[in-house]
């Protein structure tokens, strides 16, 4: 493969280190942020009243993790040169009310790198569904055609350290583009920051009622997002999407390029591409799969990456975490989990299991865990999101709704709303578990999907407690 020499800096460009200080350390990007920039050379501080894990093994690594939990408005002075405010924080945060006293610039993190990243050419990959999976797909090629390029995306990818990568050198930066509030003191989506040379919109599904109360708000986020993208940019999207085709056709002055599913073909439980009569394995699975890649494959050729190394390159993406996530098989059941919570994510996620393994019966389980989900104002937007699944299980944790001050939704609702009459329900983790444990696994899959834990239940464990007894 060529090195793309055209995307890369051949000398180093003077830097200036800042001294940063992050409310909110804990947080995914936002502990991925601070430790990418004290790689780089910044004097960064931080300071959060809860932090778990992975992040609070990896800031003690770096020697970030605060000595103790809380807020501390002591630690912020004038020799603070950015504050870069995290979503957990509130707008009452005693830091926060000082920094903004004392005048001290502060940033949402899709500000700050949006001011670190002027002088780069910016992809973005948006949508209500997918974009993770995209970015990742795009990462992972450049890396292996030898591009140097910054990056931010929201989840741990294998290969890749961190989830943000900030340099002086990379003249590329790839961006997975949140649609969400940018921090507690600015209501913008994350994405509108970026103003990207090339951005990819996967589909729009309504998605987080608790900021966009209304399917017509929702939207209005992304036409919002493609009307400021800068003349003469490139816009990709997804040609299966009508309300998403229609804002595209809206917007003028900027290059467009449709794109669908990739074609393919299922041999033997394992997906391949089909590119001019030859047959390209790649371990990912279903038709939003090849959607995805048929996107991240126009994205790459934007960046002067030639098919036939996109094509060499795709074939060892194993996926993001918790993306369809294989967790264990065996010769008749193999176990997934994914990061579905959101109805049309059930709904590809679900028919990508069922139709890579023909003749195989399918247990799909979804733990209802975000605000959305557990909202009695959307839970009907679950409507046969779970029709192909075989057995479908849905599980609440009581504690979430506790903690979301949210009415239980009961299990005739919950029938009602997923258009399932033998829709099974479980408020009580271990029974679940009983039931996972007490069946026949034998020719049988089992999807877990969750934005959450499951109440800390041991996937592995199950896993291969369902495996060993299919045998």
């Amino acid at each position: 493969m060529e090195n793309y020499n055209s995307l890369t800096a051949e000398t180093p460009i003077k830097f200036n280190p800042l001294r940063i200080h992050f409310i909110a350390i804990g947080g995914s990007i936002m502990h991925n942020l601070a430790i990418a920039l004290k790689i780089k050379g910044h004097v960064v501080t931080g300071s959060d009243d809860e932090i778990f894990e992975p992040a609070n093994e990896k800031l003690e690594y770096y020697e970030l993790l605060p000595e103790k939990t809380g807020w501390y408005p002591s630690m912020i002075t004038q020799e603070i040169d950015a504050v870069i405010l995290g979503m957990h924080a509130k707008q009452d945060n005693p830091e926060l009310l000082r920094a903004q006293e004392l005048n001290l610039k502060i940033y949402s993190f899709p500000q700050f790198i949006s001011e670190n990243s002027k002088n780069k050419t910016k992809v973005v990959i948006a949508g209500s569904h997918g974009k993770t999976t995209i970015t990742a797909m795009i990462m992972h090629v450049l890396r292996t055609c030898r591009v140097n390029f910054d990056y931010l995306v929201g989840a741990e990818l294998e290969g890749f350290d961190l989830m943000v990568r900030v340099s002086e050198e990379a003249k590329v930066m790839i961006l997975e583009g949140d649609e969400y509030l940018s921090s507690p003191i600015d209501p913008r989506p994350k994405f509108l920051w970026y103003e990207p040379e090339i951005s990819l919109i996967t589909g729009i599904a309504w998605d987080h009622i608790n900021v966009f109360p209304t399917n017509e708000n929702y939207v209005s986020q992304f036409k919002t997002f493609i009307d400021r993208l800068p003349a003469d940019s490139t816009l990709i999207y997804f040609n299966g999407d009508k309300v998403l085709k229609k804002l595209v056709e809206a917007r003028k002055s900027v290059e467009v390029i449709e794109y669908d599913e990739h074609p393919s073909r299922i041999k033997e439980n394992k997906s391949y591409l089909l590119v001019d009569e030859k047959e390209i394995p790649v371990s990912v699975i279903g038709k939003h799969n090849m959607q995805n890649i048929n996107g991240a494959l126009h994205v790459c050729k934007k960046l002067e990456i030639k098919a036939d190394d996109f094509y060499e390159s795709i074939q060892s993406f194993t996926g993001a975490a918790k993306r369809l996530e294989l967790l264990g098989q065996n010769d008749s059941t193999a176990v997934f989990k994914d990061f579905a919570h959101a109805p049309s994510k059930l709904t590809a996620t679900i028919s990508a299991v069922k139709e890579q393994f023909e003749g195989r019966f399918l247990v799909a389980c979804i733990e209802l865990h975000t605000f959305s989900s557990l909202n009695k104002s959307f839970i009907k937007q679950y409507a046969n999101s779970m029709k192909k699944a075989d057995y479908a299980i849905v599980y609440i944790d009581p504690h979430a709704l506790e903690a979301k001050k949210l009415e239980k939704i009961s299990e005739s609702e919950l029938r009602d709303a997923f258009k399932r009459d033998d829709l099974v329900v479980y408020y009580d983790v271990e029974e679940l578990k009983d039931d996972l444990q007490n069946r026949d696994w034998e020719n049988y899959n089992l999807l877990l999907m969750s934005s959450g834990n499951f109440n800390n239940l041991q996937l592995l464990d199950l896993t291969n407690f369902v495996l060993n007894k299919s045998k």
